[in-house]
């Protein structure tokens, strides 16, 4: 199984992966379950980058860690959230249209407005957790973002007719990444304690309401809007962070 894990590591993540050959397609589809593997590693780097910069101003801590954390995923999942939202606004409710404009590789204004408000968000949320110094709130965004994909894979349909989605939608092992995606946010309430329970409701009606998007206006998924689902579900378990310590739930 080290083919597919380095087949997603290599596709989320812009570390230095080396694969003999280009995965195929089985590869393809049996990396899905190691997403949420992915999204430790990630938070796990991002947590060693926060404890290196510990001494730091915090609003220079933030800043530093936001840029590593977009260049460690190569903003892969922005592109997916500016594509995203311009169709959304610009398909104007027509299926046809929506999913035309998302194929599009120019980036419009409302892309635009898009990415600067979640790095926006992430940034302030980053600030306030590096000051409390609630580092597992990183980990918990980056790994329960990245499990929603093999559900979404598992419960929603894929629209396009070929491409990388393609892939993993048909080769997916449906048995595991069903074990996955339940275990991992129990082992991780495990780890974590009762206290952050609030942010794995956050991520699951993240999902409910993103994915009732989806299929209200396109009746399925791209890989558009997979990246704009683990951008806005890392930005909104951080925010949820932040006011899990303010308010101390």
């Amino acid at each position: 199984m080290i083919q597919p894990f380095l087949a997603a590591l290599q596709f989320l993540t812009r570390l230095p992966v080396h694969l003999s050959s280009p995965p195929g397609e089985k590869t393809l589809g049996y990396s899905l379950p190691f997403y949420p593997l992915v999204g430790l590693m990630i938070g796990a780097l991002l947590i060693a980058l926060g404890w290196l910069l510990r001494d730091a101003p915090p609003l220079v801590a933030a800043a530093l860690l936001l840029t590593g954390w977009i260049l460690l995923t190569g903003g892969l999942h922005l592109d997916g959230l500016a594509d995203s939202a311009d169709a959304w606004v610009g398909g104007m409710g027509n299926t046809e249209k929506t999913l035309a404009i998302m194929k599009d590789p120019n980036c419009g204004p409302v892309g635009v407005a898009a990415i600067m408000l979640v790095i926006l968000l992430k940034f302030v949320a980053l600030h306030s957790l590096f000051i409390a110094q609630e580092w597992i709130a990183l980990l918990c965004a980056t790994i329960l973002a990245r499990t929603l994909i093999p559900l979404l894979f598992l419960t929603t349909p894929y629209v396009r007719s070929h491409g990388l989605g393609t892939s993993l939608a048909t080769h997916q092992p449906r048995k595991l990444n069903m074990l996955v995606v339940a275990a991992t946010p129990l082992l991780l309430l495990q780890i974590t304690g009762i206290a952050y329970f609030w942010l794995l409701l956050t991520t699951i009606l993240t999902f409910l309401v993103l994915r009732f998007m989806m299929m209200q206006r396109i009746h399925g998924m791209t890989g558009d809007t997979a990246g704009a689902l683990i951008e806005m579900t890392e930005t909104s378990v951080l925010l949820a962070a932040v006011l899990r310590v303010t308010i101390d739930l």
